[in-house]
């Protein structure tokens, strides 16, 4: 990936994140500033997959959201998860601070008792 935003780097591994799950597609890693117990970002790795933010998305890149929610979906259904939220934040002014499509998914449930339960 040739961008420079702070994901960029945590997708090559130049810098630190705490990395719940990865497979080809995607990279899920905790939020360092959490708004819930459970906060974590879900991301797209791929270069061509990659959009600043829900308002630069194209023909190309329509497809990003809704992977990023259906991963969600399917990370909450193995998990046990049975509540939470999925955001995106759009632009400066809705609240995003890394230009780098991203969506917030958040829940009560904490993932650690989630995994001790199974």
């Amino acid at each position: 990936m040739v961008g420079t935003t702070i994901f960029h780097k945590i997708v090559r591994r130049e810098i630190p994140a705490d990395i719940v799950f990865e497979d080809d597609d995607i990279m899920v890693f905790k939020d360092i500033h959490p708004k819930a117990p459970l906060h974590l970002l879900f991301i797209a790795k791929r270069d061509e997959d990659f959009v600043p933010s829900i308002d630069d998305l194209t023909e190309k890149t329509a497809h990003v959201p809704g992977l990023l929610i259906r991963k969600a979906q399917q990370f909450a259904r193995e998990h046990g998860i049975k509540g939470y939220q999925l955001r995106f934040h759009v632009g400066k002014d809705g609240g995003q601070e890394v230009f780098y499509l991203h969506l917030h998914f958040l829940s009560n449930q904490k993932l650690e008792q989630q995994q001790s339960e199974r």
